[in-house]
């Protein structure tokens, strides 16, 4: 199996309802996010995908949050569903999941909110 991984960054504001601590406040952060991809198969290249292709369809899904107030976007918007890292990585799995050339699986998400902290999600295959 191969796996690829591409890395892009995007600025966003957000707060966390229901939050006591300081992010109940308005804040924002510059946001990295890391996905991976893989798959079993090369192209005539020896690529899995090409990482400028792959790089554009998660350039999509970022270019709808960069520059944004995120608890404004669905499904931020809606109650009990904050904008967490943890939230982030599973909107950005299953936005880039839909996207995927079928012959590719997708393997992780991590959005880091900070150069220290991140969240990660994948699909975990159980027995």
């Amino acid at each position: 199996m191969y796996r690829l991984t591409v890395i892009k960054r995007f600025a966003a504001a957000h707060r966390l309802v229901n939050y006591q601590g300081q992010c109940a406040r308005l804040h924002g952060h510059t946001w990295t996010i890391e996905v991976s991809v893989g798959g079993e198969k090369l192209d005539s290249c020896g690529m899995l995908i090409d990482f400028r292709a792959l790089k554009e369809l998660v350039g999509q899904i970022v270019g709808e949050l960069d520059h944004s107030y995120l608890n404004d976007l669905h499904p931020f918007s809606e109650p009990n569903f904050n904008p967490t890292a943890e939230n982030l990585a599973r909107y950005i799995y299953y936005k880039l999941k839909s996207l995927l050339p079928s012959d590719l699986t997708m393997g992780e998400v991590r959005v880091w909110e900070s150069p220290d902290v991140c969240a990660s999600y994948r699909e975990d295959i159980r027995p």
